[in-house]
């Protein structure tokens, strides 16, 4: 079965529709953030108030900053374009439990990286389910899944390969990027716009030290109970266990993680990894010996580990999405 499945229902958008979209894009300012907010108006079951957002800093480096946000009001992308983009785009996915995000680590280093490949890098600012958002069990996905169709829509805008579009998830946010890549055609928001109109499914996944399961043993119970306090039904937590999702579907997903993990056990990424091969569906497993978790890109190069950029690069290669 190829790996690209029906590129044109997913980069098909009509004259009008597309300037409507992409005439409510905002504007660039010199010096400022380029920032697409993902919603037009406050976003879809929206507390009263808003959550009031809160940044926590880490780190005790003015160099090296480490935030961790949290109180999404105004769930966004952050763009961080390539000096000499080759039309690969990546959505990058923040973990921090279902509790924060950790910008930094997993979406500032991260997009620096991804630039000096050529690829134009997309930062996820997702709300956090328990911030009194409606369908809190959905909330993180009806943001991912509506962040990569505003990417897609506006892939002319950005340079991008509307075939070419990638996600980077790490920890809950690894979830999160599994989430979108067995679930894209999942409706789990109403349509507000022309983008809507647009697929949803990345055309590789890449989760890096990921929670999986909500249903298993090797369950990450701070990211489940995030997303669904602690008396979810076992019906429920099914339905969110990424390895129990997977189908004929489901994109490439390239999977990294480390087997001394105290967090999130491997166990998480060698269950998708074994679904992905019952499948008969493209994947790739890099488990390593050390790493622990939260590692991002600051892992020592004397440690295997830290190789996983490159090897994620040349998977996507591989498949025909990365130039080079």
């Amino acid at each position: 079965m190829p790996v690209f499945e029906d590129l044109t229902r997913r980069t098909m958008l009509t004259g009008m529709a597309a300037t409507a979209t992409f005439a409510a894009l905002p504007a660039h300012a010199a010096g400022a953030d380029e920032v697409l907010p993902l919603w037009p108006g406050s976003p879809p079951g929206a507390p009263s108030p808003l959550p009031k957002p809160s940044t926590e800093e880490r780190s005790k480096n003015p160099a090296a900053p480490d935030r961790w946000l949290r109180g999404i009001d105004r769930p966004s992308l952050t763009v961080r374009r390539a000096a000499n983009p080759n039309g690969t785009a990546v959505m990058l996915m923040p973990g921090g439990g279902y509790g924060f995000l950790a910008i930094d680590n997993e979406g500032e280093e991260q997009a620096r990286w991804l630039n000096a490949q050529g690829i134009t890098a997309f930062i996820l600012r997702y709300r956090i389910p328990t911030d009194g958002w409606a369908n809190r069990s959905t909330v993180p996905l009806a943001d991912a899944q509506r962040g990569l169709r505003l990417i897609r829509a506006s892939a002319k805008r950005y340079g991008v390969d509307p075939a070419k579009l990638l996600v980077i998830g790490f920890s809950a946010g690894g979830h999160l990027a599994g989430s979108l890549a067995t679930r894209h055609a999942e409706r789990v928001y109403t349509p507000v716009d022309a983008a809507d109109q647009l697929s949803a499914r990345p055309d590789l996944a890449g989760l890096i030290y990921p929670v999986v399961s909500m249903s298993a043993p090797f369950t990450h119970i701070g990211s489940r109970d995030q997303l669904f306090g602690t008396d979810a039904d076992a019906k429920a937590l099914d339905a969110a266990s990424v390895e129990k999702r997977v189908t004929g579907d489901t994109p490439p997903i390239f999977l990294t993680h480390a087997s001394d993990d105290g967090l999130v056990p491997i166990e998480n990424s060698i269950a998708l990894y074994q679904a992905l091969l019952a499948a008969k569906r493209p994947g790739e497993l890099h488990a390593f010996d050390q790493g622990g978790h939260g590692f991002g890109v600051r892992l020592a190069k004397t440690v295997p580990a830290s190789a996983w950029p490159t090897l994620f690069a040349a998977y996507a290669r591989r498949l025909g999405l990365l130039a080079g």
